[in-house]
């Protein structure tokens, strides 16, 4: 056995022949999951090696090929024991090339791709040997129909077939690529990246090894190497021997325990907690915005181009995860005062925000430690009132990582003391959807006649309810009261006036002041937070039972506040909509804003809809969460799923898709559109999107007659 690293012009560039034997599936690689994916990796390899690493490489993944015995000076021959679908794309992916090069006219550059995909004439005795890779006998008419199809190639005279779409897909991407001015530089750059620095872990077998075992070694029970695993094993292969097991133990080894291990999800992936740590960790060190897929590509050039001596460089890992878990586990602590940075990453992880977590590394490195801890607290005073506002208003939460990293570049220019100045600033001055700070009238705009209980998710409800609750007992502040902030994450939401108010709060109203009511009852004016859950007697009871119960067992401020509006002694539409406007004002205090500032100009929101309603209103008001399953109903489509992100989009694969219906018309397989809400339901369920959209505007007293644009496409019939 030979193991190696090779490039595609190490597996390809002399004469060959690696057949996919019989038994292997057919070629199944698609464009949403496999070639997409690809060819992005490819142009972001380009991008890199353009930029700043001129040794950057990709790497694509393992292969096992196995020698076959072949007569001297015949073809050398192997077969494909692992990796046939790689291979296969790789070879599609250089043809598809070589055709585009040739049909412009770029003859030097297509000759180095060609030997990568044809044998010389000298070494064919059959038709296929001109191929240097040959599949497995179904997939045979069509590689060989669209790999010997002259430039410029005509895809719909060719047999349809994965492979044929494959060839396509890429022939298109290239062209695009390749544009008009500068084709003859992009094409070097492009045939550069292709055939010499896409890298392939390669497993050659002698003629008589065990190919089965190895096979089934390399595939059973296997565990992907996390960012984490492939960091450390990149250290310390740098670090000194004699002293290998000393650092291990002193800076890496928490690294390998539970709490660092387990799965932690951001937007819509999960990794573990370490890989995540070292992505933040490294953002903060080097100011730059990059998918968390590419951390250990990063890291490297980061060691070998600014921090090359690893031995220094895993002490000050290590005290920065110490801080980064100190923040986390204190903010996770329901009982007592947190420091300013744990409250922070309380409140603002409330929000599913972990983008915040680059800003309080940086803040804690080396190079920080002159800002004094007034700055240090006003800056996380100055970005928590510009994330909590923002989630308030939902402004749209695409690109803030990057926001944030031009934040960090930008201030880290300046002096120790003017950081806190230069955060207001550029927060201030910022008037972009992706990262202006909502002033105050949007605020009031947004929460005065708000279904907060169903429009927004519980967990964000609670903690401003909370934040509320502490300002009143001091903190945080330098005078708090004896009685100790609230407790955090466990307080129950409880409606003054009851939702199921028609039992014991009977008045004579008409169905549209029934109607009012009932939006008013889930109205910011009208929630509170108790710390012991009331039973179902007191909480749907009278008034008067109510209110008696909260003035004798009740210690939470804001209730005390709000009974004391009610003077005459009744809770009606009137104190709730007082009362909203009260809170409101303490939530501005609370996360204030500069005096004056003005966010952005917003129209009053529009009212919602069974129209109007989508995934991200269903995610964000806490209907379905983000990594949410869903799977098809109609049986035929078993073993086919989606994932739910953050931002609303329903992901395939690696394929985001704006609609259920967009979504489904990509698994649907009988005639005519399809109707998404109807198609998907949420996994271990049995309940579909429609089932879900309709208990959320059952919960807001909205309308829900209107026809969903979304609908109206496909008879809804053939699609139970």
């Amino acid at each position: 056995m030979k193991t190696e690293v090779v490039k595609p012009q190490d597996v390809f560039y002399n004469p060959t022949r690696l057949t996919v034997p019989l038994f292997q599936r057919p070629y199944v690689w698609s464009q949403q999951e496999q070639w997409e994916p690809l060819w992005e990796d490819i142009v972001r390899l380009i991008d890199v090696i353009e930029g700043h690493n001129q040794d950057a490489t990709h790497f694509l993944g393992a292969i096992v090929i196995q020698q076959v015995p072949s007569r001297l000076g015949a073809l050398p021959s192997w077969n494909v024991i692992d990796g046939q679908q790689r291979l296969t794309t790789i070879q599609l992916l250089l043809d598809a090339l070589h055709a585009q090069l040739e049909r412009r006219g770029l003859g030097d550059y297509a000759d180095q791709v060609l030997p990568l995909v044809e044998n010389p004439k000298s070494f064919r005795k059959a038709e296929e040997d001109r191929f240097k890779l040959w599949p497995t006998n179904r997939d045979r008419a069509s590689f060989g129909a669209v790999m010997s199809a002259p430039a410029p190639i005509s895809y719909s005279a060719l047999p349809a077939s994965r492979l044929r779409d494959a060839h396509h897909y890429f022939s298109e991407a290239i062209d695009v690529w390749l544009g008009e001015d500068d084709a003859e530089q992009r094409a070097s750059l492009l045939v550069g990246a292709v055939t010499g620095r896409l890298e392939i872990a390669s497993i050659r077998l002698d003629v008589n090894e065990d190919a089965q075992a190895i096979f089934e070694t390399l595939n059973a029970r296997g565990t992907p190497l996390s960012a984490a695993d492939l960091i450390k094993n990149f250290i310390f292969q740098q670090v000194d021997a004699a002293g290998a097991e000393r650092d291990y133990l002193a800076y890496w080894a928490d690294f390998e325990t539970p709490w660092w291990e387990t799965e932690v999800t951001s937007g819509r992936i999960k990794n573990p907690r370490a890989s995540l740590f070292l992505w933040q960790w490294l953002v903060a060190r080097t100011l730059t915005d990059f998918p968390i897929r590419e951390v250990f590509t990063q890291f490297k050039h980061y060691v070998n181009t600014v921090e090359k001596d690893v031995s220094a460089l895993l002490p000050r890992i290590k005290v920065a995860a110490d801080r980064y878990r100190a923040i986390i586990e204190g903010s996770e602590n329901p009982n007592g005062p947190l420091d300013r940075a744990q409250l922070f990453s309380y409140r603002v992880g409330t929000l599913d925000s972990e983008i915040s977590r680059p800003l309080l590394i940086w803040l804690d490195e080396p190079e920080q430690a002159d800002v004094s801890d007034a700055d240090r607290a006003r800056i996380l005073d100055l970005l928590e009132s510009w994330f909590v506002r923002r989630a308030l208003v939902k402004a749209p939460s695409q690109g803030s990582n990057r926001f944030l990293v031009d934040m960090l570049r930008l201030i880290s220019r300046r002096s120790k003391n003017e950081l806190a100045d230069a955060v207001e600033d550029f927060l201030v001055s910022n008037h972009t959807a992706v990262g202006y700070w909502p002033g105050d009238d949007e605020v009031r705009v947004a929460l005065t006649d708000a279904n907060i209980y169903g429009q927004y998710r519980r967990s964000r409800v609670r903690m401003v309810l909370e934040a509320l609750e502490d300002a009143k007992r001091g903190y945080p502040g330098a005078n708090p009261l004896a009685m100790g902030p609230i407790v955090r994450n466990k307080a129950t939401i409880e409606h003054l006036m009851p939702q199921k108010w028609r039992a014991h709060w009977a008045a004579e109203l008409s169905e549209d002041e029934e109607r009012d009511r009932d939006r008013r009852v889930q109205q910011l004016g009208n929630l509170t937070i108790v710390t012991q859950a009331l039973n179902s007697r007191v909480s749907n009871g009278a008034w008067a039972q109510k209110r008696a119960h909260f003035l004798a067992s009740d210690d939470v401020l804001i209730t005390k506040q709000a009974l004391a509006l009610a003077v005459d002694r009744t809770w009606d539409e009137r104190v709730i909509a007082t009362r909203t406007k009260q809170m409101i004002g303490q939530i501005l205090t609370v996360w204030p804003a500069p005096p004056g500032h003005v966010g952005m100009e917003v129209a009053p929101p529009p009212p919602v809809t069974r129209a109007s309603v989508d995934i991200a209103q269903l995610v964000d008001a806490g209907w379905l969460t983000t990594g949410t399953e869903l799977v098809p109903r109609p049986q035929a489509h078993a073993g086919m799923s989606a994932v739910i992100s953050k931002d609303g989009r329903l992901y395939i694969g690696d394929t985001a898709y704006d609609t259920p219906s967009a979504a489904a018309g990509v698994v649907y397989s009988g005639k005519g559109a399809v109707n998404g809400w109807w198609f998907w339901g949420v996994a271990g369920t049995d309940r579909r999107l429609t089932d879900v959209r309709a208990d959320y505007l059952a919960s807001l007293g909205d309308d829900q007659e209107n026809v969903d644009a979304d609908e109206t496409v496909g008879d809804q019939s053939q699609h139970p």
